[in-house]
């Protein structure tokens, strides 16, 4: 019996130890597998986060006020056109890159954060890149963290982020809505002058064919009759001419067929085409005498287009002298020009002004104020430019410059 009571007394205490051991060591395990998972939980988050800053290309940073010094806890910004600010720097570097306008502008806005008249602060900016001379885009938003007893900022915490790619589509959109704009002005624009340019020499031909076939004129004024109705049948015709190329352009008709040929003998043929309009008005029409006799290697058909439009309006707006053409070399192309000795042009309208779409020197005048901007696309279609010098009551001289080789 004793040593019974004496096998318990000594086994009890050591089960009863077992057992608090046994959970204990279960109560660790459990705790440490806690503690792993809070670990892995944590890391996986770190990971997480630092992969949505480094795919939004952000930058995380904090201010103490008091000490006005800024701190980039991460930059994922990733790029060598940022300038790297180190932990603790001066809080006027945060703004130290930026463009003038905007550097006075975010100093303002991060001053009255700073001060707690503002909790949030939202801005684009343009900073300068120490890397060559562009520019990046930035976006930041900084909120106060903490504030002291007295409701002051003791703590600000933002972001900064690379906007770049956003900017550039924004900008994108922009030049789409003003080109989607400028079309529609233009159509208006164009529509308003072709109805009336149409109506104009229509009216003409109508009223007088109705006078030849209502009326008993005599020879002398059906001549003159049957002449101002050729006058504006030939104006019609040129008009829709001008709107059929102005389409076919604009459609992306760009088919260029070249051919070799002597530009004197384009030149010539012009001569013959225009003569008989040149002696009505008793004007002289010519190539000039230092005209190269030059081979060129280009669309004959447009080329004779662009300067059948120039030889036009020298006509148009010559009363004394003529029209000269010809072509010389020059460094890397072959210019061909026509040249008359009419009033002159303003120079509010000399450049490429006069080559936009509806300009007219005259209003007065008939016309779209189509065809040196057709003349224009028309030498782009080239390889070429256009161009013009004027001199008001000595004349004007417009050029196109074809490659040459």
């Amino acid at each position: 019996m004793q040593i019974d009571i004496l096998f318990w007394l000594i086994t009890l205490p050591l089960i009863l130890f077992l057992v608090v051991y046994l959970i204990w060591q279960q109560y660790q395990y459990k705790k440490l597998a806690n503690e792993q998972t809070l670990l892995n939980t944590v890391k996986r988050r770190t990971i997480e986060y630092d992969l949505v800053l480094k795919a939004m290309k952000l930058a995380v940073w904090h201010l103490d006020v008091q000490e006005r010094t800024i701190t980039y806890d991460s930059d994922y910004r990733g790029a060598m056109d940022i300038p790297s600010v180190p932990p603790g720097s001066d809080v006027e570097l945060f703004c130290n890159n930026l463009l003038p306008e905007d550097k006075k502008r975010m100093a303002e806005r991060m001053t009255d954060l700073l001060e707690g008249r503002t909790d949030l602060v939202h801005e684009q900016y343009q900073a300068l890149s120490p890397v060559g001379n562009g520019t990046t885009w930035g976006e930041t938003y900084a909120v106060i963290d903490r504030r002291d007893s007295t409701g002051r900022p003791l703590t600000v915490v933002g972001t900064s982020m690379r906007i770049d790619k956003q900017k550039e589509i924004e900008m994108a959109l922009i030049r789409a809505r003003n080109q989607a704009e400028e079309s529609d002005r233009l159509k208006t624009a164009f529509l308003t002058n072709i109805s009336h340019e149409v109506r104009t020499p229509l009216n003409a031909i109508v009223g007088f064919s109705e006078v030849l076939t209502t009326s008993t004129p005599t020879a002398e004024e059906r001549s003159q009759l049957m002449g101002l109705i050729r006058q504006n049948n030939a104006h019609l015709l040129q008009l829709f001419d001008d709107m059929v190329s102005l389409s076919r352009l604009e459609a992306g008709d760009e088919s260029v067929h070249k051919t070799q040929f002597l530009v004197n003998d384009l030149l010539q043929e012009l001569v013959e085409k225009f003569t008989q309009r040149a002696t009505e008005k008793q004007l002289t029409i010519a190539v000039s005498p230092h005209s190269e006799n030059l081979e060129l290697f280009t669309d004959r058909v447009r080329l004779m287009q662009i300067l059948s439009h120039y030889i036009d309006n020298a006509l148009k707006f010559t009363t004394e002298g003529g029209v000269t053409i010809g072509c010389n070399v020059q460094v890397s192309s072959i210019r061909v020009w026509v040249r008359d000795t009419g009033k002159g042009i303003d120079s509010a309208f000399c450049g490429d002004k006069l080559f936009e779409r509806f300009v007219k020197v005259d209003e007065f005048e008939q016309g779209t104020g189509l065809g040196l901007s057709i003349c224009r696309s028309l030498a782009r279609t080239l390889g070429g430019k256009v161009g013009m010098d004027s001199e008001i009551g000595v004349g004007s001289l417009f050029w196109v410059d074809v490659p040459y080789q």
